[in-house]
């Protein structure tokens, strides 16, 4: 399989990249974004011997591996590393048949608000509606604080995770999986924002409360143009001005 194999893939994930680190979710070099490509082949982003940290990922960055990180394709991996949390992404992908994609991110502020006490709740209605939905289904907690390194550690937050496309991993960050790249992004945003309007509102002396039943029968589903497509468009415009100096970044998709 030539490495020049899933160009839009590799452009999609390392845009993904970008967004995550454009949106506060993961500094520096921590973090990773995957995509199941076949039945035991990913893309995922691995690390090189010029590694510059997630907002500066470009599409050469992504490399394909079987899930037990051996080369996918000859030369993939000349150079180039599997992140050390691969099983985290590869035990959700064999666990989850409903999963294509899975994002893991550093992200503080969810950190911190879990280890104050705070659980992500539907605190919010038209603010964020995927958000409120997400949150209204319960976002779990793995609740050890390691680095996720082999299967064992892998299926314990799995196990925690249960069929919710999002866990909290105590004292290091979180989990997200969904059918797409763009959707697991999105997710991972959401909880972010509700962590860091949570911890406003508890700094503030007020008390979180959720959502009532009511209001929240009355949030409409605005289909997937509006809450995947539009939302995606305008993380990517994001990317312009909020990671890198250039106008484009290198490997952005633009259309």
């Amino acid at each position: 399989m030539s490495i020049r194999a899933f160009s839009e893939e590799r452009e999609l994930i390392s845009g993904a990249c970008r967004v995550l680190a454009g949106r506060g979710l993961a500094d520096g070099i921590l973090g990773h974004i995957s995509l199941l490509v076949d039945d035991d082949l990913v893309l995922v982003r691995c690390r090189g011997a010029h590694e510059q940290g997630l907002g500066y990922t470009t599409p050469d960055d992504i490399r394909l591996v079987h899930l037990d990180g051996e080369e996918g394709a000859r030369g993939e991996l000349d150079g180039w590393a599997v992140p050390n949390e691969l099983p985290l992404h590869a035990e959700v992908l064999r666990s989850r048949t409903d999963v294509r994609a899975v994002v893991h991110a550093h992200p503080a502020r969810t950190v911190a608000a879990d280890l104050a006490g705070l659980q992500i709740r539907p605190i919010v209605g038209a603010f964020d509606i995927p958000g409120a939905r997400l949150a209204a289904g319960g976002v779990p907690v793995y609740r050890r604080g390691v680095l996720v390194r082999d299967r064992r550690l892998a299926q314990e937050m799995v196990d925690a995770m249960g069929d919710r496309p999002i866990v909290l991993l105590r004292g290091h960050g979180i989990t997200s999986a969904a059918p797409s790249v763009e959707q697991a992004v999105l997710q991972a945003i959401s909880v972010d924002i509700l962590a860091a309007l949570s911890l406003q509102i508890v700094g503030a002396g007020g008390t979180l409360q959720d959502l009532p039943a009511a209001d929240m029968s009355e949030l409409p589903d605005l289909g997937a143009g509006f809450n995947t497509g539009f939302a995606w468009r305008h993380e990517l415009a994001r990317l312009r001005g909020v990671v890198l100096d250039d106008p484009v970044p290198p490997g952005a998709v633009t259309s």
